[in-house]
């Protein structure tokens, strides 16, 4: 019966000045909502970030020039990867561990076709092992082959926002689009595998290594080459392997000096995963300031709250009301105004989770809305404390007499 009292006189005290509470109710909400979303799209970064890396296969290694530990080797003397270099790993007779190589040169240009134009995010040359390694696979039509590039053929792959944004609904396959100003016959498109972040992996145009070289960048160095091992358990016998063969290829005798530098998926997903969770609880942080900030607020209220309504503590100490009454009713209200604001703010957050924010779908963390509720619970009652005490410490004569 006390309990269902004190909490009747709690609402009706929030009830009397509806603006005011609501605005403190809207100071928990923010921080509440802020927390929950937040950490959702830092969580959702990091899954967006690791689905990227995985999708290339947890047997995938990629070759790059310059030397790992960076220093002086990792400049414009550094010998530059070439064809032959790829040429050299998959014909290397004595190993098992490796699958299928795949040389890469990445440019940038416009493609035609009738009159649009658009520039997809990257022009890619390679060999058809790029697909498999790469796990891109053709959603309709078919890859180049081996012999298209032996004979420089002028085709091309296309990716799915290309395809998109050069055909809309029309089917590509078939037909020619011009790129640099050479005609390529689009042969087939790709899956879509969705973006990530700021980067959309499906925005890309593929065509044989030579075609690429003989129209944009010349019959030079290749960007990275990419390397499949036969499997997953194989993965650090292929990169051994793949290290001797590039020694022997780039003439070095210390592999302490080598000037290129080989990375696997499992070494990238780990190194990525540590910035993420840096990034994530940053955010938290950021957000919790919005709790506290929420927390003061409440401190305010409550301090006019009581000082408005010293006459009637001072009448109901003077009929008998005991400190607890008064305490527990004003840490009630306190209360209230938190977890209100609080399952406000953790409905704003699970409804603004539903849409992207800066191209990143919010992924949120059952436990941040839990924590995030129970923090601004808990903060209602420790904030509410001291406006509480200072009501239930006033003397009835003190109270009587406020004007």
């Amino acid at each position: 019966m006390i309990i269902w009292q004190t909490l009747r006189f709690a609402l009706g005290g929030l009830a009397a000045n509806k603006v005011r509470s609501a605005l403190t109710m809207l100071g928990v909400l923010i921080g509440v909502a802020s927390v929950i979303l937040l950490l959702a799209v830092g969580n959702g970064s990091s899954r967006a970030v690791k689905e990227s890396i995985t999708s290339l296969g947890t047997n995938s290694l990629t070759v790059s020039a310059g030397s790992a530990a960076g220093g002086s080797r990792a400049t414009s003397s550094v010998k530059k990867l070439t064809v032959a270099d790829a040429k050299a790993l998959a014909s290397d007779g004595d190993s098992s561990a490796i699958r299928s190589v795949a040389p890469v040169v990445t440019t940038s240009g416009t493609a035609l076709y009738g009159n649009i134009s658009y520039s997809p995010g990257s022009i890619v040359g390679t060999y058809p092992a790029y697909f498999e390694t790469a796990n891109q696979k053709v959603a309709h039509g078919e890859y180049f082959t081996d012999d298209d590039v032996l004979g420089s053929r002028k085709v091309a792959v296309l990716g799915a926002t290309t395809a998109k944004q050069l055909f809309d609904t029309e089917d590509p396959v078939g037909k020619k689009i011009v790129l640099g100003g050479t005609p390529f016959t689009v042969v087939g498109v790709l899956q879509a595998k969705g973006g990530s972040g700021f980067t959309d992996p499906d925005d890309v145009v593929i065509a044989p290594l030579p075609t690429v070289q003989n129209a944009f960048t010349g019959f030079g160095p290749v960007n990275q080459i990419l390397v499949q091992a036969a499997s997953a358990d194989t993965t650090t016998a292929a990169q051994a392997e793949i290290t001797r063969v590039l020694l022997g290829t780039h003439a070095i005798a210390d592999p302490s000096k080598a000037d290129f530098r080989i990375t696997n998926q499992a070494s990238l997903l780990t190194a990525r995963e540590s910035t993420s969770k840096t990034f994530t609880v940053l955010l938290g942080a950021v957000a919790a300031i919005s709790l506290l900030v929420g927390g003061i607020g409440i401190t305010n209220i409550m301090l006019v709250t009581v000082t408005e309504r010293t006459r009637e503590i001072g009448i109901r100490k003077a009929l008998g009301a005991p400190r607890a009454v008064i305490l527990g009713q004003f840490l009630t209200e306190s209360t209230l105004l938190s977890v209100i604001g609080a399952g406000l703010g953790v409905a704003a957050g699970i409804v603004g989770s539903h849409f992207s924010i800066v191209g990143i779908k919010p992924v949120v963390i059952p436990e941040s809305v839990l924590g995030a509720f129970g923090i601004a619970v808990a903060i209602g009652l420790f904030f509410g404390s001291y406006p509480a005490n200072r009501a239930a410490s006033l003397r009835p004569i003190d109270a009587l007499r406020h004007e």
